[in-house]
């Protein structure tokens, strides 16, 4: 297995009787008590759905090993178990330091996983053997560990063809500007940086503070701009760390899920809790940013009731898709802009 990659992939069922069930992982030697603690919180989500299980591939943080698991849940018609169906779920997990690569090819990684997604399937409504998902499973981490060391190395190439000198030398940077990046978990904080970085050119990862810092240099007329972009992590235990990261913010991004209701109802508490460690600064400059515009039929926020939020708060108000790309670059450059022209 090509350990930089991928490292640990496994299969796990929901069984009726024995809860949570890692069936086959690779690799084989991999601590079955580390392999128990991946599948309960994998598993964990689909318990907390109610049922719904999600169609597209979904990326959890798993913080206790320094790694990110890119998931497919599985859902299928089974009138033997309970309910009628079938749940179960493929986890791969890769060093946090990859995670650019599953964020931004998300779309090539999505075949393979519904490919094997429909085998699987068909093995579970026949009752294989255990030694049948193992040869699938083999199988498939060949595929796409291929499939990600091509695109690692693309990403490599791709990296060398930014200007090095201008990230080298500070004094080719004619402004620089500092944006927070905050909302609630899993509102799509980290997916719009990586869209809009691409290719990062200094990214760093403090597991214990729960920060993510990015950057990217361009050109606004005749002068370069550097946008440092501090993705700063939503969950409750990072609450009291997480203030200092707000200090000499020149712009805010204020981020809620356009299919989660209670994100868009946690704005203003996000909003206060950077205005109040900025109280020296002139009123804050950025974007609410509705982000998962492509859940069409999900969508529970209406334009207008976040136009009026963000009036209330003196910001203007945009509508993402880190998935697609939609406004994601209006964002960021608009910001940016008017940034540029305020310090100008």
């Amino acid at each position: 297995m090509k350990e930089e990659v991928i490292t640990v992939l496994l299969y796990a069922q929901l069984d009726d009787e024995l809860g949570p069930n890692p069936l086959v992982w690779l690799p084989i030697n991999y601590a079955p008590n580390d392999v128990m603690h991946i599948v309960i919180k994998v598993i964990a989500v689909l318990s907390g759905e109610q049922g719904l299980v999600p169609q597209s591939l979904v990326v959890l943080p798993f913080p206790t090993f320094n790694l990110k698991g890119l998931i497919k849940y599985i859902k299928w018609e089974d009138p033997n178990r309970r309910g009628g169906i079938g749940q179960s779920a493929i986890a791969l997990l890769f060093p946090e330091i990859d995670d650019v690569i599953f964020y931004k090819y998300m779309n090539q990684l999505t075949p393979p996983f519904d490919e094997i997604t429909q085998k699987i399937i068909n093995l579970e409504k026949t009752n294989a053997l255990k030694e049948t998902y193992s040869e699938l499973l083999h199988e498939f981490e060949l595929n796409i560990s291929n499939l990600l060391e091509e695109l690692k190395n693309k990403e490599k190439v791709q990296a060398k063809e930014f200007p090095e000198q201008e990230v080298k030398d500070a004094g080719l940077i004619d402004y620089k500007f500092k944006i927070a990046i905050v909302g609630d978990p899993g509102v799509g904080k980290t997916s719009l940086i990586l869209r809009y970085t691409n290719n990062a050119f200094r990214r760093t990862y403090i597991p214990t503070l729960g920060v993510h810092v990015s950057d990217k240099i361009f050109k606004i007329e005749d002068s370069t701009v550097q946008l440092v972009l501090w993705d700063i992590a939503g969950q409750i235990k990072f609450e009291t760390m997480r203030q200092q990261f707000y200090l000499g913010s020149d712009g805010i991004f204020l981020v809620f899920d356009l299919s989660n209701q209670k994100s868009f109802e946690n704005i203003s508490n996000w909003y206060f809790d950077v205005k109040n460690q900025l109280k020296n600064r002139p009123d804050l400059v950025g974007f609410i940013v509705g982000n998962k515009k492509d859940l069409i039929e999900d969508l529970q926020i209406t334009a207008e009731r976040a136009f009026e939020l963000a009036n209330t708060h003196n910001l203007d108000y945009i509508e993402t898709s880190a998935l697609t790309g939609e406004n994601v670059d209006s964002a960021f450059n608009d910001l940016a802009i008017k940034l540029y022209k305020t310090f100008k």
